[in-house]
């Protein structure tokens, strides 16, 4: 019998995967699989015969997000789905999810399209407090800058790489930074078939007056159980998001992985960060489990 053929999406600059996902290819293999890894832009690569794709670590589209989605729609059979892709390869999503009453970072949305002026930029910055500056359309950490509101230097800063995004074409959110983050960390919560497989906690990468390197991705610095109220919180989320779905794409989507990143905000509730349906770091070697359970996800799939 033909095993069915899997095939692991990555950028030509990432031609390994995540960090901690070299065995998965071996776990594939051992669950009956034909497992490949390929450059979703490699033009050498024959998509209708990659069997299921399953997109990993494709850090680089937000370089050229209309072709990653060409591409994706091309593709027969691809996970997480192409119309996925779409909806959360612009931040944005989270206006919408907060639009269903989950508990957001309050963001102030700029476009190329408004020709904002150097002082109608400076006058959407927070008047107190660390705020971050970031693409809309962005992969990790890359192009992401915080800044202090009250530092004339660090507003002057923020305000040349907003207008460097904007003058590229491309639409920039601006929020504050949440101390909460420093006190409480980020808690990552892992989903694979719509099922809790792991959780890591993580702690901030950014410090005031800095735009991370291009070429680094968020690191985890601890890796720890997440206690029952994060999970009952990362359920919440999962539900609200497939609602939203529903609504937007006329269908439910069962995504092969989802990654929830909340921060706990002390009181009792959360602040979702973000919900990573694309390039997301799963974390694999958070647990002694969690590579077996994505390649146990990705098997299920692949033999239905």
């Amino acid at each position: 019998m033909t095993k069915p053929k899997v095939t692991l999406v990555t950028a030509a600059d990432m031609p390994h995967l995540y960090r901690g996902e070299e065995g998965l290819l071996d776990a594939l293999a051992q669950r009956g699989l034909d497992p490949a890894i390929r450059v979703w832009n490699d033009p050498d690569t024959d998509w209708t015969d990659a069997g299921m794709c399953v997109v990993r670590s494709v850090t680089d589209y937000a370089k050229d997000r209309d072709s990653f989605l060409r591409w994706a729609r091309s593709v027969p059979r691809i996970l997480n789905h192409s119309d996925i892709l779409d909806w959360n390869t612009d931040k944005r999503y989270l206006a919408a999810l907060a639009d269903r009453g989950l508990p957001t970072i309050p963001t102030s949305w700029l476009d190329p399209a408004h020709k904002l002026s150097k002082h109608q930029i400076h006058t959407r910055f927070p008047a107190f407090g660390d705020f971050v500056v970031k693409p809309s359309v962005s992969s990790g950490v890359r192009d992401i800058g915080r800044y202090s509101s009250i530092d004339t230097y660090q507003r002057q800063a923020a305000i040349a790489q907003t207008m460097d995004l904007l003058n590229h074409g491309r639409s920039v959110m601006v929020q504050r930074y949440l101390e909460e983050i420093d006190v409480h960390g980020e808690i990552s919560l892992v989903f694979f078939n719509g099922l809790v497989s792991h959780a890591v906690e993580k702690r901030p990468a950014l410090h005031p007056a800095s735009v991370t390197d291009p070429s680094r991705h968020e690191a985890v610095v601890t890796a720890q159980s997440a206690d029952s109220i994060a999970w009952k919180w990362g359920e919440e989320i999962r539900q609200v998001l497939h609602g939203y779905v529903r609504s937007r794409m006329g269908r439910d989507e069962q995504f092969l992985f989802n990654r929830v990143d909340v921060v706990p905000d002390g009181k009792g509730s959360f602040h979702v960060m973000e919900v990573s349906l694309v390039d997301a770091d799963l974390y694999l070697t958070a647990t002694p489990q969690a590579l077996d359970n994505f390649a146990d996800a990705i098997a299920m799939r692949a033999f239905w």
